[in-house]
């Protein structure tokens, strides 16, 4: 009987450790991300970020004219994708997609600017790509992105 609670024990804390571990990996990854983020804007007094209760930080560079998209606006825009303050990753010219099929980060950020705008996105890596990375972009990346957006509907 002993054998069997010891057992019965054992399995407890070891499922009660695998749902502990990752939500706390998380809050340590995004405590990470956020000394990152303000580390960068610190150094580069001249951005005037924001953040965004989600842990995003942004600036409205050029406001455009006309209405915000929403979430269920396709989106049409011109974007460079980096590291924080290093290695350039990505760019695209009249990228088109729904807004709800891009990363939480644009999710979030793109609707503060209107047709025409321009925006920064400092992004802590669980509004982008997370730990698992895209590509050429490695785990648990913090990101810049310079958006503009040409246009949605």
């Amino acid at each position: 009987m002993k054998k069997y609670i010891l057992l019965l024990s054992a399995i407890v804390i070891t499922i009660t450790s695998c749902t502990n571990g990752p939500s706390v990996e998380m809050a340590q990854q995004a405590k990470t991300d956020d000394s990152t983020i303000t580390a960068y804007l610190a150094a580069n007094p001249a951005i005037k970020a924001t953040k965004d209760p989600s842990g995003l930080y942004y600036q409205v560079v050029k406001q455009g004219t006309g209405a915000y998209p929403t979430a269920n606006s396709v989106v049409t825009v011109n974007y460079t994708c980096s590291l924080i303050g290093g290695r350039r990753y990505d760019s695209g010219d009249d990228f088109t997609r729904p807004l709800s099929d891009l990363v939480k980060a644009w999710q979030i950020g793109v609707p503060h600017v209107k047709a025409g705008g321009n925006i920064m996105l400092y992004v802590p890596s669980h509004l982008a790509y997370g730990p698992s990375g895209a590509g050429p972009i490695p785990e648990n990346a913090v990101l810049a992105f310079d958006i503009d957006l040409v246009s949605f509907k």
